[in-house]
């Protein structure tokens, strides 16, 4: 490819800052095309974010031969059938995190762009952002020395139905694959394998303590990595505050870092105490983006694929295995 063309399968909330402006501040990459199914909203995101084409159509905007790059931004339930049509027409693929359903849909998607010769590229984007990115390097450079254990905890508050009195999508598993935990916890998780690498055991409790939406709102587990480091998490979405902290410890220090809130990265060792303030770009994929076109023009490598990708789905399934079999 000399130019990436992107066309985008779903312009909602999620494309109006975080990813969809980006596409057109990267060098030999442009937004040609949108699709909703509501044709109105489409065209009024095309009109305000300059966008020459608009469809309401997902197929329409698959076969546009001016489009040869397309990013899935719809709900998980629909992450697999719009990844195999864009696949089976030969363009590669971006789509939002997590990346479907579950593992079983993972595989068929990452098998069918195989088939296809295209890649597929998924937006867990703190693998490219400053911040995470000086987290890796810090645990590289043995500023904390062997790592031996991480520790995950989040809290947020009950999530609210909106204005139609529905529950969000994100808390309903027929349609995300789990309950919020699917949405939040996959950055987190995604993160923790870039940094440490890949997930080998898994064990996991969950529960729907206030039974107020359909999917469960607490989530514990333990896991143990590939190299040896063990870790553990605690994930409630009907607590009192919304707080969130990861901690990396090793043995000669410990990194503390938020995946979600505007927080320093921490470095703490015998020496002492040290803060690093590193701010993310107004528009929070861009960093990602540009590893995706970068790739496309043969000019460097992503960090997010369907691969790796497809690890987080699979810890996520084993933490609710047991949930899921028994509800």
């Amino acid at each position: 490819m000399d130019d990436i063309r992107w066309g985008i399968i779903g312009c909602g909330d999620v494309t109006e800052v975080k990813s969809g402006p980006a596409f057109n501040k990267i060098e030999n990459s442009s937004l040609v095309a949108v699709m909703r199914r509501n044709g109105e909203l489409a065209k009024d995101y095309a009109a305000r974010h300059g966008v020459p084409k608009w469809y309401d159509q997902a197929e329409d905007l698959i076969h546009d031969s001016d489009v040869n790059v397309i990013y899935i931004a719809t709900p998980p339930s629909s992450h697999k059938t719009y990844t195999i049509e864009a696949a089976k027409a030969g363009k590669p693929v971006y789509v939002e995190k997590p990346m479907a359903m579950n593992e079983d849909e993972c595989r068929e998607m990452i098998d069918v762009c195989n088939e296809a010769g295209v890649p597929l590229y998924v937006a867990f984007y703190r693998r490219a952002l400053p911040r995470f990115l000086k987290v890796k390097e810090l645990i590289e450079q043995g500023a904390i020395g062997d790592v031996r254990f991480v520790s995950i905890q989040q809290t947020q508050q009950l999530m609210e139905k909106d204005e139609n009195g529905e529950w969000p999508w994100r808390v309903r598993p027929d349609v995300s694959g789990g309950g919020i935990f699917y949405d939040v916890a996959s950055h987190t998780l995604d993160l923790m394998d870039y940094l440490l690498g890949p997930v080998q055991e898994v064990k996991g409790f969950a529960a729907n303590q206030q039974q107020a939406y359909p999917a469960e709102d607490i989530v514990s587990g333990s896991f143990r990595f590939e190299n040896g480091i063990i870790g553990s998490g605690m994930w409630s979405f009907a607590a009192y505050k919304n707080e969130e902290k990861n901690r990396i410890v090793g043995s000669e220090g410990e990194i503390t870092f938020s995946c979600f809130e505007e927080k320093p990265v921490t470095l703490k060792t015998a020496e002492g105490s040290r803060q690093f303030i590193i701010e993310h770009p107004k528009h929070i994929q861009e960093c990602l983006i540009q590893s995706v076109v970068e790739e496309l023009l043969g000019k460097g490598e992503a960090p997010s694929t369907g691969e790796s990708a497809l690890r987080t789905n699979r810890v996520m399934d084993e933490l609710l295995q047991a949930y899921y079999q028994h509800s």
